[in-house]
């Protein structure tokens, strides 16, 4: 079977790290018993990783650390854990960088923002993470910050119900603007629905959800509406499919499972309605519990060979699993 090279928009492999290192559990990017690591990456035909600095708002209080302050921590692990194996991986700013690295066999690893708290509202905090290499960043997470809204939080006994009202903030609508200037792509993943509509209003260029699936599929508030899914795609933007069962489908009490098939379920409606060209892959490894049948980055070739026996030709699998997301690199960095 042809061996297809991977993209993946994001993964959460670095945070786990520096938790499991502040633990005193000295994990090796090299080799771990994560979803990630490099000899995964190898095996699974990888061209190129986005890792993300997640930041979880709600413990940093009792680290007695601000938002930006640990994010600059974690940019220091960061590059400190991918430095570690300048023959194997290297940071890229650029596309240019990307393509060098293909040409030595070298996989890429890109510097993604996810919670756009740790800027704290501060626009020179936004164009410094930019010179450490962030080359894609959300909004938010799952809390209100300076720049907007995300998913509401389910409550219980009460209807779950999308936010049309809070759009992003006069702030959100500034970054917004000037991330997409500089060439940082605005990623919509965990903004609430008005907040992605206000992005759409306030962007001219690709605008990318690094890890969403379809809400017509699966109900989650963390999944793509129809109409924005298609806004997405006339952009000339890319959904990366991802991988936690919950997005996949509707989970049985006590259970948090999927399948291949799932996700191709995604694909084929994503393809459907807003063509091939907008479907990449956003796996979210490290960042969520629960099973698949990808049960780590080495097994990322299975897929392949699933969608091909689904009916997906061997080009439609070239641009989901990375010509898409080569393309948007392209014309943005």
């Amino acid at each position: 079977m042809k061996r297809f090279e991977v993209i993946d928009m994001h993964c959460d492999t670095i945070p786990a790290m520096m938790d499991a290192a502040e633990k005193g559990e000295k994990l090796s990017l090299d080799k771990n018993d994560l979803q990630i690591d490099l000899n995964k990456l190898e095996k699974g035909g990888y061209l190129c990783q986005c890792f993300s600095l997640f930041t979880y708002l709600g413990e940093l209080e009792e680290k007695g650390e601000t938002p930006f302050q640990h994010v600059k921590k974690l940019v220091e692990f960061w590059q400190q854990e991918i430095g570690r194996y300048p023959d194997r991986i290297r940071q890229i700013r650029t596309y240019e960088e990307l393509m060098e690295n293909q040409a030595a066999g070298r996989l890429s690893a890109v510097m993604t923002v996810e919670e756009g708290g740790v800027y704290e509202g501060d626009m020179d905090k936004l164009y410094e993470l930019y010179e450490m290499g962030v080359r894609i960043s959300t909004i938010t997470w799952n809390f209100a910050n300076e720049l907007g809204y995300p998913n509401p939080t389910v409550r219980p006994g009460e209807p779950w119900l999308p936010d049309l009202t809070n759009g992003l903030t006069e702030k959100g609508i500034y970054f917004v603007e000037e991330m997409e200037r500089l060439g940082i792509l605005v990623d919509i993943s965990h903004l609430n629905d008005a907040g992605i509509r206000d992005v759409f209003l306030h962007t001219r260029g690709p605008v990318i959800a690094t890890h969403s699936n379809v809400r017509e599929l699966c109900g989650h508030l963390r999944n793509l509406t129809d109409e924005n899914i298609q806004r997405l795609a006339e952009r000339g933007g890319i959904i990366g499919v991802n991988f936690y069962p919950a997005f996949l489908k509707e989970q049985e009490a006590g259970k948090c499972e999927a399948t291949v098939h799932d996700m191709i379920r995604h694909m084929k409606y994503l393809k459907n309605l807003g063509g091939i060209d907008c479907i990449a892959l956003g796996t979210d490894f490290d960042g969520y519990e629960g099973e698949t049948d990808i049960p780590h980055a080495g097994s990322m070739q299975h897929l392949a060979d699933i969608m091909q026996r689904e009916g997906f030709s061997g080009d439609e699998i070239e641009k989901i699993f990375y010509r898409n997301a080569l393309r948007v690199f392209r014309e943005v960095w």
